[in-house]
């Protein structure tokens, strides 16, 4: 089955260690996004998962190919053009100091990127699902038009669709998230977001988050994804998944953390995986935090845990991190 993802891969620049900015002598280099991050651990997990994008015409542009090619994500999809990429830099924390994240992307390629320049119907030919984050549409009028011209096109084709809200205050404001937000996930068949996202972004009461973001939105699925920071490098973490009227919750995990960027991202394309495959609601949601929880543990932007160790963590195979 086909799974089309859409957004913006940025090259991520990392001080080695825990070096903060301003002691930095050296990067590590990362390329990666959200919707890129979820195409590459489907695809490392055997699905035929495609990345939409447009990247500069030059060999940074071309790096950021070649890291999706790497793990079998098909690219044909991406266009070549626009001036550069969007770069992150990211500092990671350690004991009471937080993870601290500079973006530099603005006029990047994808974001001053058009929906006529895309080719809708070879890009969702053939395709089972479409997914998409609240970070795309986020990066200005002409992303936000891309992803709805994506979703639509979507639709149209009877392709299902799955969006993470993923909200970023340094991308937008509350207010035209949710108006921006609200609109698109009125296409979405999957909804997925955290709690946090999903009781200040919406307004949604506690312990009832998943069930008024399926009434509110039409959406006959809702994951939501939970943690509690002890520090920097201490999280607990937990799943939950929300259809046919019913809640299953996953296990809890403890753990520490190699790198949390891209998380939220793993546990998503698990959500995709298994409902690809048809998983029941209890064995969907321990995959998705499985996924999610061995994510963690790997430097970089995506989950590349294969498959087999992601089931034997969610079937408590290996018990390594659980907490109750």
């Amino acid at each position: 089955m086909k799974i089309v993802t859409l957004g913006e891969i940025m090259l991520r620049l990392t001080p080695r260690g825990h070096a903060r900015f301003v002691q930095a002598e050296g990067f590590s280099a990362f390329y990666g996004g959200a919707e890129a991050n979820v195409a590459v651990a489907l695809a490392n997990w055997g699905e035929d998962a495609a990345f939409v994008s447009k990247v500069p015409a030059h060999a940074i542009g071309q790096a950021a190919v070649n890291a999706l090619r790497r793990w079998g994500v098909d690219t044909r999809y991406i266009l070549r053009g626009g001036e550069r990429l969007g770069i992150y830099f990211s500092e990671r924390g350690a004991d009471r100091r937080s993870d601290y994240v500079v973006y530099d992307r603005a006029n990047s390629a994808f974001a001053a990127s058009l929906p006529e320049e895309y080719d809708w119907n070879a890009v969702f030919e053939g395709a089972s699902l479409f997914h998409f984050t609240g970070i795309t549409p986020a990066l200005g009028e002409r992303a936000a038009a891309v992803t709805e011209a994506a979703c639509k096109a979507a639709k149209e084709r009877g392709v299902a669709i799955s969006c993470d809200v993923n909200y970023r205050s340094k991308l937008w404001g509350k207010e035209q998230a949710c108006e921006v937000l609200g609109r698109l996930l009125r296409y979405a068949d999957i909804c997925i977001a955290n709690e946090n996202q999903a009781r200040s972004l919406f307004g949604l009461s506690e312990g009832k988050e998943a069930e008024e973001l399926s009434s509110r939105f039409g959406c006959g699925t809702v994951a939501l994804t939970y943690r509690r920071t002890q520090d920097a490098l201490h999280n607990r973490i937990w799943g939950e998944l929300y259809t046919g009227g019913k809640k299953a919750v996953s296990r809890t995990y403890d753990m520490e953390m190699i790198d949390r960027i891209g998380g939220g991202d793993a546990f998503a394309a698990g959500v995709l995986y298994a409902h690809l495959h048809g998983f029941a609601p209890q064995k969907a949601v321990e995959f998705a935090e499985a996924a999610s929880c061995l994510k963690h543990s790997i430097e970089g932007d995506a989950c590349i845990a294969s498959l087999e160790e992601v089931t034997e963590l969610a079937e408590a195979k290996k018990k390594f991190g659980i907490g109750r």
